[in-house]
C-alpha cells in the first residue's frame, strides 16, 4: 500500500489481504452494536465519528438486523464513508425469511451488491449458506461468512471452517481470551479464511483497570484501547477488528492502534503478563 514509517507511526493504516481474493482491508473497522442503534433522525450526530474513520482510511462497517436500527443508521451515513466495505448478517430461520431479511438489509444499508453477508451466530446456517452462495454467484454478495461471539461455539465454527467454502469468519478474541488465538486462527490461515474480531474489549469489561504498565509505556502505547487492539492486530491471521464507539476520542485511540508498528510476539506476551 505504499506505507512509510516515521518514529514508529505509519502514514496510513495497516491493511491485510482477504485470502480468497487478495483485496486489502484496513485492520481497524467499525462495529455498530448499540452505538448505531439510535433514532434514524439522530444519525447525523454520528457523522463526525464516521468522517474521522473515513479520513483515517477506515472502510469496513459491520452491522446486523439484531442491532435494532443500526443498519438503517449506517445506511443514512453511507455518504460519509465513500470507500465503505459494507458487512451485515442474516439472523433468522428459514430460506424465505432469510431472503427477505437479506433484501431488507441491502435496502437499509444502501448496498446492492453488498460486500459481505455473514450468518449471525450460526442460526440456521445450512439453510442460509445455500442462499448466500446463490447470491454470490449472482453477483449480489461479494463475500460470505459465519459469526459467533462466545467461545463455546468455537467447535461449531471450526467444523464449518473445515467443511465449507467461506470467505470470512467473525469471532471473539481479546488479550485475556486466547482461545481463538490457539484454536481458530491457525485453521483460518490453513483454509484461507479472513478473520474479523468482535468483542475486542469484552463488552468494555477490560477497561476496568488502573494505569498502563511500564512495558506498555515503553512501547509507546497511550491508552488501554490502543493496547488491546494492537495486541489483536499483531496476529497476522487477523484481517480486521471491529470495535464499536460513538465517541470520537475513543475512535481516535482505536485508529491509532492501526497506525503504529506491529508488535512482536515477545512484546504481546509481555503485555499480557503485565495485566
Amino acid at each position: 500500500m505504499g506505507m512509510t514509517i516515521a518514529n514508529g507511526v505509519l502514514d496510513t493504516m495497516h491493511a491485510r489481504a482477504i485470502p480468497s481474493s487478495g483485496e486489502e482491508l484496513p485492520v481497524i473497522g467499525m462495529g455498530t452494536w448499540q452505538t448505531f442503534d439510535v433514532a434514524p433522525s439522530d444519525a447525523q450526530r454520528l457523522a463526525p465519528v464516521v468522517d474521522a474513520f473515513a479520513a483515517a482510511g477506515g472502510r469496513l462497517i459491520d452491522s446486523s438486523p439484531m442491532y435494532g436500527r443500526a443498519e438503517e443508521v449506517a445506511g443514512r451515513l453511507r455518504g460519509h464513508l465513500p470507500n465503505a466495505f459494507v458487512a451485515t448478517k442474516v439472523w433468522t430461520r428459514g430460506r424465505e425469511e432469510g431472503e427477505r431479511e437479506i433484501e431488507r438489509s441491502m435496502r437499509l444499508m444502501r448496498a446492492d451488491p453488498i460486500d459481505l453477508i455473514q450468518i449471525h451466530n450460526l442460526l440456521d446456517w445450512r439453510t442460509h449458506l445455500g442462499t448466500l452462495r446463490r447470491l454470490k454467484d449472482e453477483g449480489r454478495v461479494r463475500y460470505i461468512g459465519i459469526t459467533h461471539y462466545v467461545k463455546s461455539a468455537f467447535d461449531d465454527l471450526a467444523s464449518i471452517m473445515r467443511s465449507e467454502q467461506i470467505d470470512f469468519v467473525q469471532l471473539p478474541m481479546s488479550i485475556t481470551l486466547p482461545d481463538a488465538e490457539r484454536r481458530l486462527l491457525p485453521l483460518a490461515a490453513e483454509r484461507r479464511i479472513a478473520v474479523i474480531v468482535n468483542r475486542p474489549f469484552e463488552g468494555g469489561s477490560l477497561f476496568r483497570r488502573g494505569a498502563l504498565s511500564p512495558i506498555a509505556r515503553e512501547l509507546g502505547i497511550e491508552s488501554w484501547g490502543e493496547l488491546f487492539l494492537r495486541w489483536i492486530i499483531a496476529h497476522e491471521e487477523v484481517t480486521c477488528v471491529i470495535p464499536a464507539t460513538a465517541n470520537i476520542e475513543h475512535l481516535r485511540e482505536n485508529l491509532r492502534a492501526g497506525e503504529q508498528r506491529l508488535l512482536t510476539r515477545d512484546e504481546c506476551d509481555a503485555l499480557r503478563a503485565a495485566l
